[in-house]
């Protein structure tokens, strides 16, 4: 009752894989509000989000936690009272940045907490108030340690490092400078190995995924090879049925003469109507004879309108074919650039490493 909550924010939370120490656990399958408090009683700040009934996030906030921003929208920090790491997905960078700024206020503001009760712990404790002929105590300094651990030293570890500030003049008087500059020089090398070590393996990664993307385009110009394939077949069909064509022109062209020479036949027989046709009969047999030529003539006329239809139908799918194989030939050119230069950029890449 006696926390008051300063500060709140809504984000997802997360907490490190307790197995692994390296994955991130959801606690929740959407996003929390996230607060600071301040309980005035025993003059302490924390971290605290509950979910449904159950308190998620209880992180009790020392001078020594550091809060890290590991991405645009994601931040993190250990707490070693509870032994996890604690992961918070904002929302957006400046819901993360107001956060961060929060925290090192209230770090801040533990830390003259501590100082101020440590004060007035010093001045109230009788047993502090000795003479100077005495044997002092030894005076315990707080350092950060890893995980935001407490470390602690005395007035002997003064005395060690006394001592070991006296072995290392001893080392230069006995000009043993060598050795130091070596370990040195060791502790260097093993860092620029380490760094190395980190760039080969993101060469490594880069390498890799190039290599994915080399055989995504390796298969796409494979199946663009059998599309060519595909159409030149069909060209060298269409080329088949170019004699086709030529043999329906030519029946086109005979149909032509045909129609001309009954056209000729009817004009005849129109012209010699009126003066060879003496009997009744013969008159009927010529109109019936007409009638069929007109009727022949007509089914000519029918049989030449759907062969032109027929030979404008196939120059169409012609030239559709011709146009179809002049794409795919530079869709395939260009994959076959790309290629060449994902190929170059990798050599350039292996040879770098």
């Amino acid at each position: 009752m006696g926390e008051q909550p300063i500060f709140s924010t809504r984000a997802h939370v997360f907490q490190i894989d307790p197995a692994t120490k390296r994955n991130w656990i959801p606690a929740s399958k959407h996003a929390l509000t996230v607060s600071y408090f301040y309980d005035a009683t025993r003059n302490v700040y924390r971290i605290i989000s509950v979910g449904g009934t159950k308190a998620i996030i209880n992180s009790t906030i020392t001078p020594n936690m550091t809060f890290t921003k590991t991405s645009q929208k994601f931040g993190q920090w250990a707490d070693s009272r509870a032994n996890t790491v604690y992961g918070l997905g904002f929302a957006s960078e400046q819901h993360l940045s107001q956060f961060a700024e929060k925290f090192q206020e209230v770090k801040e503001a533990a830390r003259l907490a501590r100082e101020k009760s440590q004060d007035k712990t010093e001045l109230t404790n009788p047993a502090l108030n000795i003479t100077s002929h005495q044997v002092l105590p030894s005076t315990v300094i707080s350092s950060n340690g890893p995980g935001d651990d407490k470390l602690f030293r005395s007035q002997s570890a003064d005395v060690e490092i006394t001592t070991e500030r006296e072995r290392l003049k001893k080392m230069l008087s006995e000009g043993s400078v060598p050795e130091v500059q070596w370990e040195a020089e060791f502790f260097t090398l093993q860092d620029n190995n380490n760094k190395l070590v980190a760039a080969l393996q993101e060469a490594n990664a880069s390498v890799e995924q190039w290599k994915k993307q080399l055989a995504a385009y390796q298969e796409e110009t494979e199946m663009l090879r059998l599309r060519v394939a595909e159409l030149e077949l069909q060209k060298a069909h269409d080329s088949s049925s170019e004699g086709s064509k030529e043999e329906l022109n030519q029946t086109l062209e005979e149909l032509e003469l045909l129609i001309k020479a009954k056209d000729e036949e009817i004009q005849q027989l129109k012209s010699q109507k009126s003066g060879q046709w003496e009997a009744e009969g013969e008159r009927e047999e010529m109109l019936q004879k007409l009638q069929e030529l007109e009727g022949r003539n007509a089914e000519l006329e029918r049989r030449v309108h759907v062969a032109e239809q027929m030979l404008a139908e196939q120059l169409a799918e012609r030239e559709k074919m011709q146009g179809e194989v002049t794409r795919v030939g530079e869709l395939m050119d260009a994959k076959i650039f790309q290629l060449s230069e994902l190929r170059r950029g990798l050599a350039k890449l292996v040879e770098s490493n």
